[in-house]
């Protein structure tokens, strides 16, 4: 394994792995596997109370990030704010679709699931599976967006939640 290039991540970093959202770093460790020595990033899920293990030559490969930049949380924002976009597929596929960006790791299109299936009060109710890839994105930006900020996540959601219920009523 060449160690020549330098690791773009360090422990105490914050960085976004798509399928788990925001975590910490808490180390960088060699481990035996296989009877090859693999250098790994150990990366604490505070939240979901879990720690995980990446190597640190696949991590970018499978789409590990640093927090996005201001400029980025800004565009998220903007994206809440647009007029929600839903599609007349199925249900089974628009959740896969949803599934999916919630799990791109990109802040962005996890904003747009955001958009697309947030509910005020006088609109229909949203079934069970509706609900959970809401919560389940909302969830990534409020954490993505309050480790961006300064940690605080009560003032995250409710920053995002003041742009989604100040945006435009979108039709029922």
């Amino acid at each position: 394994m060449s160690k020549s290039k330098k690791n773009e991540f360090s422990p105490n970093e914050f960085v976004v792995y798509p399928a788990h959202g925001v975590g910490q770093i808490i180390s960088i460790e060699e481990q035996e596997v296989a009877g090859m020595q693999l250098e790994l990033f150990v990366i604490s899920f505070e939240k979901d109370k879990m720690t995980l293990r990446v190597p640190t030559n696949k991590a970018t490969e499978i789409g590990m990030r640093g927090l996005s930049s201001p400029d980025v949380i800004e565009q998220a924002m903007r994206t809440l704010k647009g007029k929600a976009k839903v599609k007349r597929a199925m249900w089974s596929r628009r959740a896969q679709e949803y599934e999916q960006k919630i799990n791109s790791g990109d802040l962005i299109a996890i904003a747009e699931v955001v958009r697309d299936l947030h509910r005020t009060d006088d609109q229909r109710e949203q079934s069970y599976s509706e609900r959970q890839l809401y919560e389940a994105a909302l969830e990534r930006l409020t954490r993505e967006v309050a480790a961006v900020a300064d940690g605080d996540e009560a003032a995250a959601a409710k920053k995002i939640d003041d742009v989604l219920v100040s945006r435009a009523p979108a039709a029922a």
